[in-house]
């Protein structure tokens, strides 16, 4: 096929990546660990481990799933920890023991948290204690036999370790009550598992690496299968796009590490990127704490920055940022939501760096697109990335001229094998050729640079967190006080889109915060509806589909 997108190519990229330059990602972990030995790797709440001592704790953690977990290649473990030094550790660890990832947002409500274990089939599970008894609440209905449970600062030594573990425990109350007898403590495991070998998993390129969860219009979260040659070409793809970048190779780059390492944007961009450059990554725990986050940014110089707008949008509206060193940035990249061109205009004019726009999924690993430096806000999703083709198609799979919009396919080493035990939702997304429907509708235009016009999906972008409708209302018409419910998305200032729900009562004094708090107990933080609007009656199709583009678009708009 053609693929004007190359005559637009800066230099230093090249039109291919090899994929099989690794066999896994554990093959590629080995390499940088060894190219980059005395380098610091990560850095969280003052403490740094070189490459060196992360490669030492993660041999130790592989090795104690193998022989005293008794874990097998293939088989799942789930991940449920913020960024904190322990996240790392624990994700080379299984997957150089040959298991299967499965990253799990620390913020889950016990039903998500049940349908993920159960779904993925996961037999063991890292939980930080701030949610373990999240945990406890569900974990008599899975498959799961081991539990290793962390405290925040288990790693960060003495004497601040411990009295952060007290101040979260005691003075914060974040750590629930929680019992389960059967856990063991990070710490312990690492210190078994020095003693023991790691055996060669002998890993292949078709061998899972992760099982990302994500979402549909069908409210059901599924698992994407991505394999060791998906995430391995992804990497390979990203460091490609650096070649445009030659102070990227001069140094050691500083990463801020603020997208949570679970979600697929960072886990590619900054967990294995950065690992595969050696870059230095300073994880931040809680980057809703701006002040402390800026505080940061201060000490540590950072160089490259991966986030959503809405990050971006919060640092350039935190008092102090401004006082930042921002001579020694090489690279900015926004993701995961739609950049404001506001944000990109005033993220140049302070820092004097270039925000660059990036698009993708986690089908994708993420990454499909991206835009080259030296253009500016342009609107653009960019060009795709080395070894990827992106095809305009019609509802009929025909693929369409320039500028004429329709969906967005895409095809590459990055794509999906399909969605864990679930053929039919595969069938949906993947045609002929290995393209994938993207579910996003667009344009590509003369020199390749691709443009959303609409989803298709009626999925909500929180922040860069998928919210899926039917979930939300699946939550909401559980209370005797609804009759229906629907849920959509409504612009917002701050994270880009809310959930907004808009609800047919049969107890005339239900009230929206009445609402509110009732999806509260069962839905994350940013799954909770922020507006509630009553209605006699919802829009709906003559076989009784409720039109949610006809209910966003009665939103006020001067709310």
């Amino acid at each position: 096929m053609d693929k004007p997108w190359l005559k637009s190519y800066p230099a230093g990229v090249p039109a291919e990546i090899n994929p099989e330059q690794y066999r896994s990602l554990a093959h590629l972990f080995d390499d940088a660990c060894a190219r980059h030995a005395e380098r610091p790797a990560y850095t969280n709440f003052g403490r740094t481990i070189t490459f060196r001592e992360l490669d030492a704790m993660s041999r130790a953690f592989a090795a104690w799933l193998q022989k005293e977990a008794r874990l097998k290649r293939g088989d799942r473990i789930a991940l449920m920890m913020p960024n904190i030094l322990q996240y790392p550790i624990a994700l080379f660890g299984a997957l150089r023991a040959g298991l299967a990832v499965v990253n799990t947002n620390p913020l889950y409500t016990h039903r998500e948290l049940e349908h993920q274990l159960k779904d993925s089939g996961a037999k063991a599970v890292v939980v930080f204690e701030n949610a373990a008894h999240v945990l406890e609440a569900c974990l008599d209905q899975t498959d799961v036999e081991e539990v290793v449970v962390t405290g925040v600062g288990d790693l960060l030594g003495f004497p601040k370790g411990p009295l952060v573990n007290f101040a979260l425990k005691h003075v914060r109350k974040q750590v629930r009550r929680y019992t389960l007898p059967q856990a063991h403590d990070f710490r312990t495991v690492l210190e078994q598992g020095k003693w023991v070998n790691l055996e060669d998993p002998a890993l292949s390129p078709a061998d899972v690496a992760f099982l990302q969860y994500t979402g549909g219009t069908t409210g059901v979260s599924k698992g994407a299968v991505l394999t060791h040659r998906n995430m391995v070409a992804n990497t390979l793809q990203t460091h490609a796009w650096l070649g445009q970048f030659p102070r990227a190779a001069e140094h050691q780059q500083v990463v801020v590490g603020a997208l949570p390492l679970y979600h697929i944007f960072a886990l590619t961009s900054i967990a294995l990127v950065w690992l595969h450059e050696g870059g230095h990554t300073v994880l931040i725990t809680n980057p809703r704490d701006m002040p402390a986050f800026v505080r940061d940014l201060k000490k540590y110089r950072c160089t490259v920055y991966y986030g959503v707008n809405t990050l971006f949008n919060g640092l350039l509206n935190t008092p102090g940022f401004g006082e930042v060193d921002f001579s020694g940035i090489v690279s900015c990249v926004a993701g995961g939501m739609a950049l404001q061109g506001a944000v990109a205009e005033k993220w140049q004019a302070l820092t004097g760096a270039e925000l660059l726009q990036g698009w993708g999924l986690t089908e994708t690993s993420p990454v499909a697109t991206t835009n080259p430096r030296g253009v500016g806000f342009n609107n653009s999703i960019g060009l795709p990335v080395p070894s990827t083709e992106i095809s305009i198609r019609d509802e009929s799979g025909r693929a369409l001229p320039t500028d004429q919009v329709g969906e967005i396919c895409v095809r590459g080493p990055q794509v999906m094998r399909g969605y864990w035990n679930r053929p039919d939702e595969t069938a949906n997304v993947m045609i002929d050729g290995g393209w994938l429907r993207t579910g996003d509708v667009g344009r590509m235009d003369a020199a390749g640079y691709v443009y959303i016009e609409d989803r298709k999906k009626d999925m909500i972008l929180v922040s860069g967190f998928n919210v899926y409708p039917n979930e939300v209302e699946g939550v909401i018409a559980r209370h005797p006080g609804v009759l229906e419910v629907a849920a959509v998305s409504q612009p917002d200032e701050r994270s880009g889109e809310v959930v907004a729900v808009f609800v047919v009562r049969k107890d005339p004094a239900l009230t929206a915060e009445q609402v509110i708090e009732f999806a509260r107990t069962d839905l994350t933080g940013y799954k909770v509806p922020r507006h509630v609007y009553f209605r006699d009656e919802l829009p709906k199709t003559n076989v009784g589909k409720i039109l949610r583009r006809a209910l966003r678009d009665s939103i006020p708009k001067t709310i």
